[in-house]
């Protein structure tokens, strides 16, 4: 059974930074493709970024281009989300979702394109 785990939500003032961490297990015997997706109260959830390992490319949403940054650590099955000059505007519950395929560039925004999610852990953006 695959198994999606955030961690590292919290509050922080404008400007401030956080970083967020995914595992994903269940699998061994594939590679997980890895995205981060968020949600504000009464919109939808919102893509952020996704890793594509077979072209070793990450996209990132442009909203968050340039100041959010998609890493990992494959020994540990883990990926981070750092969250840098954070805006009042990024509140939301931050998702990470997984899939074992990979997905063409025009499907990663969908969050229907995603068999695994995590619970998700709430960022608060606010002076």
């Amino acid at each position: 059974q695959v198994t999606v785990i955030e961690s590292g939500g919290g509050s922080v003032q404008p400007g401030g930074s956080l970083r967020l961490s995914c595992r994903a297990s269940g699998r061994t015997d594939s590679t997980f493709f890895m995205a981060w997706f968020r949600q504000a109260p009464g919109k939808d959830r919102e893509f952020v970024a996704y890793r594509d390992w077979s072209v070793r490319r990450t996209h990132y949403a442009d909203s968050v281009k340039g100041r959010f940054t998609f890493s990992w650590d494959n020994a540990k099955n883990t990926v981070f989300l750092q969250m840098d000059r954070l805006e009042p505007e990024d509140t939301a519950v931050y998702f990470c979702a997984a899939r074992l395929n990979r997905l063409v560039l025009s499907a990663i925004r969908s969050p229907e394109n995603y068999d695994y999610w995590g619970q998700g852990t709430q960022v608060t953006v606010s002076s």
